[in-house]
């Protein structure tokens, strides 16, 4: 599996020209990109090494906002839906384990996002996130 991990790794780092700034020991990741005044991008991102499910989901979600494309959607909290759509249906589409903590986490991120988007103002939720809203 570590053979695999890694070849999936290597393979969406180089598909999306993205660059690890930092490997990080907890299951935390984030994604960003700078324009340059050269119009240059320089695409990166801090996440867990791909090493099991939980680490695997977190790095695809992460390449999943440079994959979608930052400012596609709108608000912030649809970008989160599809990034974590983006992780999941890639892990699927590679034959990886998709557990059952791997759906709460992405449950979890996605019930918090909604509910910060909703305490800041907003008015609309989406309806691909009407099933994160809170109880």
């Amino acid at each position: 599996m570590a053979v695999r991990y890694l070849e999936l790794e290597r393979r969406m780092l180089k598909r999306y020209g993205v660059r690890v700034r930092k490997w990080r020991t907890s299951m935390s990741g984030v994604a960003w990109q700078v324009t340059y005044q050269d119009g240059t991008v320089s695409r990166l991102l801090e996440s867990p090494r791909p090493k099991g499910p939980m680490s695997c989901a977190i790095f695809l979600h992460e390449i999943g906002h440079h994959a979608i494309g930052f400012k596609t959607y709108k608000p912030r909290c649809l970008e989160e839906y599809h990034a974590w759509k983006f992780a999941i249906d890639t892990m699927e589409a590679e034959g990886l384990n998709v557990t059952d903590r791997v759906h709460e986490r992405m449950r979890d991120s996605l019930r918090y996002a909604v509910a910060k988007a909703a305490r800041r103002g907003l008015k609309r939720i989406p309806p691909e996130l009407l099933p994160y809203l809170d109880d």
